[in-house]
């Protein structure tokens, strides 16, 4: 199982395998044609309700949101959709938040991870 993440504004590389989205809302300044994805799975992004509670608030509430996040994918039935493609296929998660460490994608791809080694 190979899993990236990338900022969708990066450049398209031919490492990248399955391009898919993982943001709830589409990403500004990027037109769907140059996003080069495979997949918009808008689905296995926070929930409306948790994404505007974490922008709201600071970094100080970064473990906070982790834990809700990773409740909420216990429940969400995208994330086998998911864990099907991974199986199968070289992955990039695409997310457009600025901040390359605190971000859901990163949560994601260890949740998945760790998901694969059980």
């Amino acid at each position: 199982m190979e899993i990236h993440i990338k900022r969708i504004y990066e450049h398209v590389s031919a490492n990248d395998g399955k391009r898919i989205l993982v943001d709830r809302l589409w990403s500004r300044g990027i037109s769907k044609e140059n996003a080069h994805l495979d997949l918009w799975l808008k689905e296995i992004a926070p929930s409306t309700e948790l994404r505007k509670w974490f922008h709201a608030e600071s970094l100080e509430h970064w473990s906070e949101f982790k834990q809700r996040y990773l409740k909420e994918l216990e429940t969400n039935p995208a994330v086998k959709e998911l864990q099907d493609i991974v199986s199968k296929h070289r992955v990039t998660l695409l997310y457009s938040a600025k901040d390359v460490e605190h971000n859901h994608a990163v949560i994601l791809r260890d949740y998945l991870l760790e998901k694969e080694k059980k």
